[in-house]
């Protein structure tokens, strides 16, 4: 058993591990940045360190200053939430040459899974389709010339590392590709420090369907269901839900196939702890695999909720060690679940962040409902880092179920001070096509350019 536990993030998910360890008995150190100061993680763990300024580079991306914090309160392990070094195997083997347990993947398995990149490659090797493309990084805007020509437009520029929609950019024609090839690696140094991109055919009207998977040190590997994460903007998530309306009613088939393919690709990386494979599926019902995130999503508050299983709990126990507690058997799928990410953005102004102070905050309640969050009244949100306020996600007896009760609390949300996504989600939730479970990673541009669009007035 872990006595204590280094967060090495913040914001949402640093609170949302810290209340895992705590329901563990897990004592718990917060770091954080001089902007973090007044951050809800720091107020709830039992010991805090500064780290450095505002700027990630110099505080949350900073290994030497992590493991010293982590050295100088004495923990046992440190968990790395999402984003900033979550996916980094070199911060999980130094984790591991300084005696510091990593709570996630195994710097094995992370180096098996290095890049998007790679990823394809093992794929392939276990019998997974994915999308013609580049074999492996494209090095100048010839190659990727010559690429997009073999594989015809459009295709999609990609970044080997991070996720996030960051260094990522579709292109049409030879024009749009070379400037796109710039941005997206431009994008991606600063990002995730490197600079690596690949090329992709980018299928047409595409869902985004992504697999939860969790093995332990013994070689194990089980899949937790879906997650249907097609709502997007700019090739970040806005809204995610489980099951997924598309196999739920128009490729039920699939979802096997597709969990068992996400299991042999976590198999052939000899894969630890929690992560996630992604896929896209097509019209047609055809489905090809994307990525490997090798952590713990943003989104996994659906999966939670339709499956009873609290993942961050079961990274610190795989972690530590413990085999799995389920077999794939044990995995059903109970009603369903939506979230919404409620982010500090202005709709009006075509999402630009809208950092500030928070003046009023009132989150919903009642059955079905759960927000994960570090905001609160006179929170100021500040404009460094990632614009997300939080996530609401509500649970349903189906699917109307859901999406009723989640029109209902998105309407209870009350946030003054800054501008949110609150009233635009709340539109979605009433578009009769996303009622009907009609949508892939398009519906949001369409969303936008259509007449029936009027956004709902934020309470004020």
């Amino acid at each position: 058993m872990f006595e204590k536990v280094l967060v090495a993030n913040r914001g949402e998910i640093a609170v949302r591990i810290i209340r895992a360890c705590k329901e563990l008995n897990i004592r718990t150190v917060a770091v954080y940045s001089e902007v973090d100061a007044n951050s809800m993680h720091v107020q709830m763990a039992d010991e805090a360190i500064c780290i450095g300024p505002a700027a990630s580079s110099d505080s949350y991306l900073r290994i030497d200053r992590l493991i010293s914090a982590a050295e100088i309160t004495d923990v046992d392990a440190i968990h790395p939430g999402y984003g900033f070094l979550s996916e980094n195997s070199h911060f999980a083997e130094v984790c591991e040459s300084c005696n510091i347990r990593f709570i996630g993947p195994s710097s094995r398995a992370m180096n098996a899974l290095s890049d998007k990149a790679v990823s394809r490659a093992l794929a392939k090797k276990a019998g997974v389709e994915t999308p013609p493309g580049s074999e492996g990084t494209v090095e100048n805007e010839k190659d990727a010339l010559v690429v997009a020509k073999k594989i015809g437009y459009p295709v999609m520029i990609k970044a080997v590392a991070g996720g996030g929609g960051r260094g990522m950019r579709i292109a049409h024609n030879d024009v749009s590709l070379v400037k796109g090839y710039h941005t997206a690696r431009s994008e991606a140094e600063k990002c995730f420090g490197n600079s690596g991109v690949y090329i992709e055919k980018f299928i047409e009207n595409p869902h985004h369907i992504e697999i939860q998977i969790l093995g332990d040190n013994k070689g194990r590997i089980i899949h937790l269901g879906e997650r249907d994460c097609s709502v997007q903007r700019r090739n970040q998530k806005l809204i995610e839900e489980s099951p997924s309306p598309l196999l739920e009613h128009k490729f039920r088939k699939l979802r096997d196939k597709i969990g068992k393919a996400a299991v042999r690709i976590a198999e052939a990386a000899r894969y630890t702890n929690a992560g996630t494979v992604e896929f896209i599926v097509d019209d047609n019902g055809n489905y090809y695999f994307l990525e490997v995130n090798k952590r713990i999503q943003v989104e996994h508050p659906v999966t939670e909720e339709v499956t009873g299983i609290d993942l961050v709990r079961y990274q610190i126990e795989l972690a530590m060690g413990e085999p799995l507690r389920h077999s794939q058997g044990d995995i059903e799928i109970k009603g369903h679940a939506i979230e919404c990410r409620i982010n500090a953005e202005d709709p009006f102004g075509d999402f630009r962040p809208s950092p500030g102070r928070i003046e009023m905050y009132y989150q919903p309640g009642g059955r079905g409902v759960r927000v994960d969050t570090h905001a609160y009244a006179g929170y100021s949100i500040p404009p460094t880092y990632d614009s997300m306020i939080g996530k609401l996600i509500v649970k349903g007896a189906d699917r109307r179920e859901a999406i009723d009760r989640m029109n209902r609390a998105l309407n209870e949300f009350m946030i003054t001070g800054v501008k949110t996504t609150i009233g635009f989600q709340q539109a979605i939730m009433q578009d009769p096509n996303f009622r009907r479970g009609v949508y892939s990673t398009n519906f949001v541009e369409q969303f936008l350019g259509g007449a029936r669009y009027e956004l709902i007035e934020e309470k004020t």
